[in-house]
């Protein structure tokens, strides 16, 4: 995708976004006026330069800066919650506090309209159990099992769901059969992904494996119809929607895809 549409990554510790506040010695009317003569700057530079995303990012993302120093602070302050809804998230328990943390800053991000809020599990190859798949994913099931449940609870108490498509997903799963005793290797040929939320078909299994669970067999979705599918929900015809790229203009899903109806409402 083009870079304009890049998402801003948070901090895992400390402040999620750095430097949003202003400089003491610099009022609003001279940040706006410098931001003004920038864009102005590399607009003109822009005219001379053909399909230059970069620079079109970096005339947005200036903005999109100025923006957030008034309502991203607000946004990611975490303290303004009640202890309630901090317990139901478990930011109040060791196993839950990070994921948990994560989990209800993306239900304030959608509440404030934020359009996609994606977030990691794991992240480093922290499922990745090729050792000891009891230890390794029970680890991780109770890292993340609460912390999930309490933004979906979450989000349908606040009459959020029905608009929030949440897809919980991975690039592969495990194989059936061990490895190194007690591990488990890379299986990209058969795994769940689930829907929840935002007009998918609550209660709906759509396809299965073979009877080990090593190989989809049944209504076989591959990672195009996934896409397609997330796009229909979000309102988006995969076919239509495209974007520069490489000279040409190319779609999301490539040449690839169809719209896998039983998982829509």
């Amino acid at each position: 995708m083009p870079a304009v549409y890049q998402g801003t990554k948070f901090r895992r510790d400390g402040a999620p976004i750095l430097h949003l506040e202003r400089q003491e010695t610099i009022g609003d009317g001279q940040q706006r006026s410098s931001l003004d003569y920038l864009r102005q700057a590399n607009e003109h530079q822009l005219q001379h330069v053909v399909n230059n995303d970069e620079l079109e990012a970096r005339i947005a993302s200036y903005e999109l800066a100025y923006r957030m120093q008034t309502s991203a602070p607000e946004a990611v302050d975490l303290t303004r919650e009640t202890e309630a809804t901090k317990k139901l998230y478990g930011i109040d328990e060791k196993e839950t506090q990070v994921f948990g943390s994560n989990c209800l800053l993306a239900r304030r991000l959608v509440e404030r309209g934020v359009r996609f809020v994606q977030l990691y599990c794991g992240s480093g190859s922290g499922w990745d159990a090729h050792e000891n798949v009891t230890t390794n994913h029970g680890k991780w099931a109770k890292v993340s099992d609460k912390p999930v449940a309490a933004l979906l609870t979450d989000l349908k108490a606040r009459g959020l769901l029905d608009s929030t498509l949440v897809v919980w997903g991975t690039e592969f799963g495990r194989t059936p059969f061990s490895q190194n005793g007690k591990g488990r290797d890379h299986n990209p040929w058969g795994y769940t992904m689930w829907f929840a939320g935002g007009g998918s078909n609550a209660g709906a299994v759509v396809g299965a494996t073979d009877e080990l669970g090593m190989r989809a067999v049944e209504n076989v979705m591959d990672p195009h119809d996934l896409h397609a599918t997330i796009m229909r929900l979000a309102g988006l015809d995969h076919l239509k929607v495209t974007f520069p790229h490489n000279g040409r203009q190319e779609r999301a899903t490539v040449v690839y895809g169809h719209v896998v109806k039983e998982a829509i409402a």
